[in-house]
């Protein structure tokens, strides 16, 4: 039996408020199936399926964490990542303090010995809002690229690691351990 397992910066709710009212203030007249409230989150890394028996093995690696301090981002603007020139991604883009990539290299140092490979390509910190499926409007795409707002600052000292079931439909996410930072 496998689990998927991937590591994630909590956001703080308030934040997840604003990120929601900000996209929900963008008026358009699409049935879009926005993200849950609920997998609203920075993977900071995606860890893949692993053997049931190396989560707990993984939980416990990870309580180093627990050493850093509260991590300072904040919620800069909208964006997209594009797949053939389209857009398959909409996401709200953070900028974090130094020690969220230091974290993430210890991260990736820790799991190596679990045969768990360092992410090759760099990290963009980002919380996923919309995964699309089909085609879209250039006004939709230019709502989102041109909606600005003042910069949302805030510290978080949450970090989770989750197990996510695929089906058909969507994912869940299942709470594994939470670790809370200094």
């Amino acid at each position: 039996m496998k689990n998927r397992l991937f590591v994630s910066l909590d956001i703080p709710d308030i934040v997840i408020d604003q990120i929601i009212n900000y996209r929900d203030s963008i008026k358009l007249n699409l049935n879009l199936k926005w993200e849950s409230r609920e997998k609203l989150h920075l993977t900071i890394k995606f860890i893949g399926d692993v053997d049931n028996n190396l989560t707990e093995k993984i939980s416990e690696e990870l309580k180093f964490v627990e050493e850093f301090k509260s991590i300072n981002c904040s919620l800069l603007n909208f964006g997209f990542f594009y797949r053939d020139n389209n857009p398959i991604i909409l996401w709200a883009g953070i900028n974090t303090d130094d020690s969220l990539q230091l974290l993430i290299n210890l991260i990736n140092k820790r799991l190596e010995k679990f045969s768990i490979a360092a992410e090759i390509k760099k990290f963009k910190p980002h919380i996923t809002l919309l995964r699309i499926k089909n085609a879209l409007e250039n006004d939709f795409v230019n709502s989102f690229k041109n909606f600005t707002f003042e910069p949302i600052e805030f510290s978080t000292n949450s970090i989770t690691l989750y197990k996510s079931e695929l089906s058909r439909e969507s994912s869940k996410y299942f709470k594994i351990k939470n670790y809370k930072l200094n």
